[in-house]
């Protein structure tokens, strides 16, 4: 008993890698394509800024870095920094009352 045999197809070629993209939208003024990220795989920096409002971030990287990272890496930095400043800050009182004054106890001798 033999095999079926296949229709036949032309072989396809490679595949194009597409580019990643080395753009993005600023995460402050909201402009698109606005921040670039350049990597110096020599140095091991990589550095990322926006070219409107100048915001700027830098990271260290290795071989396996791509700009893509470092964008993740700018966002998550920023969310920190915005929870720890959100911390540091002291609750605001939710009634439209005056706090009271606390009491000073003085004892006479």
């Amino acid at each position: 008993m033999g095999k079926r045999k296949k229709s036949s197809r032309k072989p396809a070629g490679p595949r194009r890698k597409e580019p990643l993209e080395t753009n993005f939208t600023c995460l402050f003024c909201h402009h698109d394509k606005s921040v670039s990220v350049r990597i110096d795989r020599k140095e091991g920096v990589a550095q990322l800024f926006c070219k409107v409002c100048d915001q700027r971030y830098q990271s260290k990287a290795n071989h396996l870095t791509e700009p893509i990272d470092i964008y993740s890496e700018w966002i998550d930095a920023a969310d920190a920094a915005e929870r720890e400043a959100s911390s540091s800050r002291r609750p605001v009182a939710s009634s439209s009352r005056p706090a009271r004054a606390p009491s000073v106890d003085s004892d006479e001798d």
